[in-house]
């Protein structure tokens, strides 16, 4: 072979390797900006889904949110700011009780298991009216059930008074009332299935849509809020005030809880 085409070959040889460089060079830079963008997305993504969970964190929960609603759709039969004051009894009643009560409160429904009916006999006979004021300081860690049961309540109170009572009355009964560790009143199909012991409740399709729209979730908060600022000095359930007075049992101020204790301070107090 001639020094030429030796030489000829090297040039060739140092020129292919030259471009096979350049194109490892090219290769190498374009997998750098894959990369690069790749972790810019990244980055972003993961800033993107932060800023989210942030978002959703900051974000007041359904019920909470609906504390200071200014629009309120208020059931029938109540009356006052918001549809809060609910008053039932005959209009010849000259004193009204106010009655505090939690729908999950178990002490409410031992009352009205042992003293429920002789309220009721009190109220058709016109020795009173009741004002109900409903409370939901139960619903602690997460639980809805006592906000969800109220909202339910003002579906009852819009199809009537009485069907409000007996609704109430089956809630708090033995056979429906859940332990308070248990919150089976978040459930709307449970509300329901409850409801379907009360004659004027049972396949009402309004009342059933009611509950399952939450059309009165804002009036329970509402109502709530009511039982949280009371000039009464209320703050557990339940609790009975008449004339401004707290009506108690004893000197240690537990409710009457029997139907002797309770016949005994509201006999006292309608006559003061």
């Amino acid at each position: 072979m001639s020094k030429r085409n030796s030489q000829s070959a090297k040039t060739a040889a140092r020129e292919r390797l030259r471009q096979e460089r350049e194109r490892q060079a090219k290769r190498d830079k374009a997998r750098r900006q894959i990369i690069v963008a790749g972790s810019v997305v990244a980055v972003l993504a993961a800033a993107g889904g932060i800023g989210y969970a942030v978002v959703q964190a900051n974000k007041p929960g359904y019920w909470d949110g609906l504390k200071d609603a200014s629009s309120v759709v208020t059931p029938a039969n109540t009356t006052g700011t918001k549809g809060t004051t609910v008053v039932i009894g005959k209009d010849t009643a000259k004193k009204t009780l106010k009655v505090y009560e939690d729908p999950r409160c178990p002490v409410c429904a031992q009352f009205e298991q042992t003293v429920g009916s002789t309220v009721k006999k009190d109220i058709d006979g016109g020795k009173y009216k009741i004002q109900f004021v409903g409370a939901t300081f139960i619903d602690r860690d997460n639980a809805v059930g006592s906000k969800n049961a109220l909202s339910a309540l003002g579906a009852a109170l819009d199809v009537s008074p009485e069907a409000f009572l007996e609704y109430k009355s089956a809630l708090y009964s033995a056979k429906f009332h859940p332990d308070e560790q248990t919150d089976k009143f978040k459930s709307d199909d449970y509300l329901v299935k409850v409801a379907d012991t009360v004659p004027a409740l049972k396949n009402n399709a309004k009342f059933e849509n009611a509950v399952k729209k939450g059309t009165y979730d804002a009036w329970a908060m509402a109502m709530s809020k009511t039982f949280d600022d009371n000039k009464d000095g209320v703050s557990g359930t339940p609790s009975f005030v008449m004339d401004g007075k707290k009506l108690t049992a004893d000197s240690q101020g537990n409710p009457p809880m029997t139907v002797a204790d309770y016949n005994r301070v509201l006999d006292a107090a309608l006559k003061g």
